[in-house]
């Protein structure tokens, strides 16, 4: 089923785009709780020209959102966690995890922008997360996972 977002929706897309789901999450909770309309041909026509529409002033929150990629890009991140037997963890590093220790590190982003393949990392090592800061700016963040001192 193809819905346009009318609001950013964490794990299926942001505001205005359109996207395609499973019928009953679009008819059971996406168009109730007006998040979504069907994107029907004539819905899809008006999206097309409210988005060109607002291209202009789009082009400068872009260009933030490349900004702000460009400084958490130059960041290097280390998440420390308790490790068991083996490379294991006790618990998981989720994508709240992974927001957090940005923010931590000086460039605040919600934990709704961040995608961890797998949505949870239960073992040590390197990984790499999707950012994605706008429906046009979004890149790859390298990131480890660390054995916590003194465990």
């Amino acid at each position: 089923m193809e819905l346009i977002l009318k609001e950013d929706v964490q794990n299926v897309g942001f505001k205005d785009e359109i996207v395609s789901v499973k019928n009953g999450y679009g008819r059971n909770y996406l168009i109730p709780q007006g998040k979504a309309v069907i994107a029907t041909v004539s819905a899809k026509k008006v999206l097309a020209e409210n988005i060109k529409q607002r291209a202009f002033k789009e082009k400068h929150v872009i260009a933030e959102a490349n900004a702000q990629a460009d400084k958490i890009k130059a960041l290097n991140v280390q998440l420390a966690s308790k490790v068991g037997s083996g490379d294991k963890l006790f618990g998981s590093i989720s994508n709240a995890d992974l927001a957090e220790a940005i923010t931590a590190q000086g460039e605040a982003i919600d934990k709704k922008f961040v995608s961890i393949p797998g949505r949870t990392i239960k073992r040590l090592g390197k990984y790499e997360a999707i950012i994605r800061l706008h429906r046009e700016v979004s890149f790859s963040f390298p990131f480890e996972v660390i054995p916590e001192k003194g465990a």
